[in-house]
């Protein structure tokens, strides 16, 4: 038994920094793909459109929805120690630094991620990959490399209009709804809000999207490496769920590390 115990342990550190090297080495040449030429210019529009656009409604219900329970919780707690009027500075520090980020990256994630992996996955099942590799042209550069750019341009656009929406979700709450001051709501806000909060809402953003369809194409591209993944639709399934959940878990352990560091 204790051999067998230390064999498998070696099998999955084996297994493990292969894997590591692999993801490596496939964000690299991802990230290369956008030296080479031609460059895919209306690949990328397409790509934003279903990464960015598509996932507008529920970025703005889930921002709305956000906002006003903010708006709720921070009035009601805000009014124990008579400090209603920094509700909007609560509201949009919590939104701009923690909330706005993190829950459009899960947002896109659910929503544009697992579709990203569902598709490269398919189509490395499909052996349309091996195809494109045989008649000599870059996969990375033909169908990863849209998708890196693309979601780096919709995830911080959508990461604004979801600040955005739930800064005003919160006025609708705090405001409309509870007769909360709307000068102070918004005199709170510009007073605490700087600089530093936005662009450190802005850098998680970047960040996050580089981790999601990093993630999430590189676990449909090696569909047919991943321990116990399966073959054909079944296999696809489970690395599009291992390929969320890794995801999930990166954007959430990169937010606290993120913090840290620049807080």
């Amino acid at each position: 038994m204790l051999f067998s115990l230390i064999e498998r342990l070696g099998d999955v550190t084996l297994y493990t920094i292969s894997d590591m090297g692999r993801m490596g080495r496939y964000l690299l040449l991802s990230l290369f793909g956008a030296l080479k030429r031609p460059f895919r210019f209306n690949e990328t529009v397409r790509q934003i459109r279903l990464i960015g656009a598509n996932s507008f409604v529920v970025i703005f219900f889930t921002a709305a929805f956000t906002g006003m329970v903010l708006g709720l919780q921070g009035y009601y707690t805000l009014r124990k120690f008579g400090a209603e009027g920094v509700l909007g500075s609560a509201v949009a520090l919590s939104l701009i630094r923690e909330l706005g980020p993190v829950l459009t990256a899960l947002m896109v994630t659910g929503r544009a991620g697992s579709a990203m992996c569902a598709e490269i996955g398919i189509m490395r099942n499909s052996e349309q990959i091996d195809a494109l590799e045989c008649m000599a042209i870059d996969p990375f550069r033909y169908l990863i490399t849209p998708k890196v750019l693309a979601t780096l341009i919709a995830v911080p656009l959508l990461t604004l209009i979801f600040n955005v929406v739930g800064i005003y979700g919160g006025y609708v709450a705090g405001v409309k709804l509870l007769g909360s001051n709307p000068g102070a709501y918004f005199v709170s806000m510009q007073h605490s809000v700087i600089n530093k909060d936005i662009n450190l809402g802005i850098i998680k953003s970047f960040v996050f999207a580089l981790l999601i369809v990093w993630i999430c194409t590189g676990r449909g591209y090696f569909v047919h490496q991943i321990r116990n993944a399966g073959f054909g639709a079944e296999g696809v399934s489970r690395v599009t769920t291992q390929a969320v959940v890794m995801s999930s878990i990166a954007i959430l352990v990169w937010d606290y590390l993120l913090t840290a560091m620049l807080l």
